[in-house]
Parts: C-alpha cells; structure tokens; sequence
C-alpha cells in the first residue's frame, strides 16, 4: 500500500517560499494609497451632498440608528467604488504628487545657497 500526498495550502505556501519560487508581493505604494484615499474621501462628500443614502421616512426607516450610520455607508460605498477603479480621479492625484515630489527632489538640488546677504 502506497500513501500519495495531497496538496494542502501549507504545502503550497512552502513551495511558493522555496528557493528560486517567485517573491512575495510589494507593499503598497503610499503615494497611490494617499490618492485613493482622498478620492474615496472626495466621492463620500459627493455622495453625501446629493443625500444618496438619506435615511427612508415611514414604516421602513432605520430610525435614529439609520440617520447615524448613514455616514458610514456612503464612506464604505465610496472606498468600495475607488477599489473598482474610481472616476480615474486616484491617477490624475497621483500623478500630480509624483510630479511635485520630483519637483521638490529637483528643486532642493538646483537651488543656489543664500549666504545672508554677505558681500
């Protein structure tokens, strides 16, 4: 009687881990998450303005509870959309900071030194 293995998750993360397996994946790029994130907070004030998740009135609503949490969901449905891929809002935030962070890496290499007005 022979005994075959099965493949389990363990035994397939270990392989991925051996040597010559691909790397694991790269944290995530803070300027990108910081223009998703004011994407997100954009469309959540959006959504909030035109009152697209104003609590129901009647025999239906949330109540009190409904009036109190209704920031929560359009802040979630708005995280949820940028996630999907947004407006395209994200791409123009991040390519504006990269441009003004390359800017400021220039800037700060170029500039001529003041020596305080000494002749």
């Amino acid at each position: 009687m022979t005994i075959q293995s099965v493949p389990t998750p363990l035994a397939s993360t270990l392989a991925a881990r051996a040597p010559g397996a691909t790397a694991l994946p790269q944290a995530p790029d803070p300027i990108r998450q910081s223009a998703e994130a004011l994407e997100s907070a954009f469309l959540a004030e959006m959504f909030k303005a035109a009152d697209l998740f104003r609590p129901t009135e009647g025999i239906g609503s949330g109540g009190e509870g409904e009036e109190q949490f209704s920031s929560f969901l359009a802040d979630e449905q708005a995280r949820a959309l940028v996630a999907r891929g947004g407006l395209g809002l994200a791409d123009s935030i991040e390519s504006a900071l990269r441009l003004r962070a390359q800017g400021h890496a220039a800037g700060a290499a170029t500039q001529p030194e003041i020596d305080g007005g000494a002749a």
